[in-house]
């Protein structure tokens, strides 16, 4: 197969130094690269610079998902009762269902059938409800207490597999690690991994922004780990998107629509962001407005073709070669330019992924 649905037709080569392990000194210390897409010019800033390509009219539109701490490790309760440290096993939240009961991904998963039970200390602990079909788990916590307090103690971030903490760092540099992780503006928990555009935004570039008058609205989208899975299929339209949850509330809805009128541009903080506005592109479009906001589920897929109903431009990370992401900013900007783009950046030794750079679609 060739052409541009062929998932080969996204690959590029990245040395695996331009991974970006850790993050900037400080927020914001990161350079962005600037893509114009119709003449597919490319300027080379700091992010700071982001002003200057924003305008009163614009909007800019944030995710405001806060990144649960979802890795639980603990002991697997063996016969007797026996806690022995030699049945370590871990569990990590994808999915809450009700007070009690998430799905999750469990480790080892040949030692956590049905029936097991997992205790990660004196107050809380999981038993295995159901085995799913795709490995997954239906798991039930008893705990003491508000569970989220009970998370916040026992839970680890979700941090990438390329972000390892040092095992000579200290605690306040782990807490410290796990903080950089999570947007300025997190809000709302239910995230498996960080909207990572946002992370580059401290408070003080905030308030600049709305010093000079720039809107900012907010949606929450809760991102799940099948964000980042790499295409599957030869041809990129027989991949299937996974699931996220996601709300969008009225204001934000009006905001958009008042961008529309007065010529401004839509900007989307994020991929995450992008679909959402995306997928609810036709109540956008609507005059009247849910006074509850929308809320729902979305797998709407973005690949070259797509053509954009709400999302003008687009701030990014530089994404995974073969991923769904890099995808949707195919469909944007167009293949050969976002290529073009990447083998620039790769190049002139932009950070790549979670912890990277960031990238303007103009």
């Amino acid at each position: 197969m060739a052409g541009e649905f062929s998932a080969a037709a996204y690959a590029y080569d990245l040395p695996p130094e331009l991974i970006a392990r850790k993050p900037p000194a400080r927020r914001g210390d990161s350079r962005l690269l600037v893509l114009h897409r119709q003449s597919a010019a490319l300027e080379h800033k700091q992010f700071r610079a982001i002003l200057d390509y924003l305008a009163p009219p614009d909007l800019l539109v944030f995710n405001d998902t806060r990144v649960l701490p979802a890795r639980l490790l603990g002991q697997k309760v063996l016969p007797g009762n026996n806690r022995s440290g030699r049945a370590r096993c871990e569990v990590f939240l994808l999915k809450q269902l009700d007070r009690k009961r998430w799905e999750c991904l469990v480790k080892p998963g040949r030692r956590l059938p049905e029936g097991s039970v997992v205790s990660f200390g004196p107050d809380c602990s999981a038993g295995i409800l159901d085995v799913l079909p795709d490995g997954r788990r239906l798991v039930e916590f008893e705990f003491a207490g508000d569970f989220q307090t009970v998370l916040d103690h026992y839970g680890r971030p979700p941090l990438p597999p390329y972000i390892k903490p040092d095992a000579a760092q200290s605690q306040s540099d782990r807490l410290e690690l796990a903080a950089r992780y999570q947007t300025v503006y997190a809000r709302v928990p239910g995230a498996s991994a960080a909207p990572t555009a946002g992370l580059h935004f401290s408070p003080e570039l905030l308030a600049a922004i709305k010093t000079r008058g720039i809107p900012t609205a907010f949606l929450t989208l809760h991102i799940g780990l099948g964000t980042f899975q790499p295409l599957k299929t030869a041809d990129i339209r027989e991949h299937r998107m996974h699931t996220e949850e996601y709300i969008l509330p009225a204001q934000t809805i009006r905001a958009v629509q008042a961008c529309r009128q007065r010529g401004g541009r839509v900007i989307a903080v994020g991929t995450t962001a992008a679909r959402v506005l995306e997928t609810v592109a036709a109540d956008i479009a609507a005059s009247a407005v849910p006074a509850a906001g929308l809320a729902g589920c979305t797998s709407i897929y973005i690949y070259p073709g797509y053509k954009f109903r709400v999302v003008d431009a687009l701030l990014t990370n530089f994404h995974l070669p073969g991923s769904t992401l890099l995808l949707l900013v195919s469909a944007l900007a167009g293949r050969e330019k976002i290529l073009q783009a990447y083998q620039e950046a790769v190049r002139l030794r932009y950070r790549f992924f979670s912890f990277g750079d960031a990238m303007l679609i103009v």
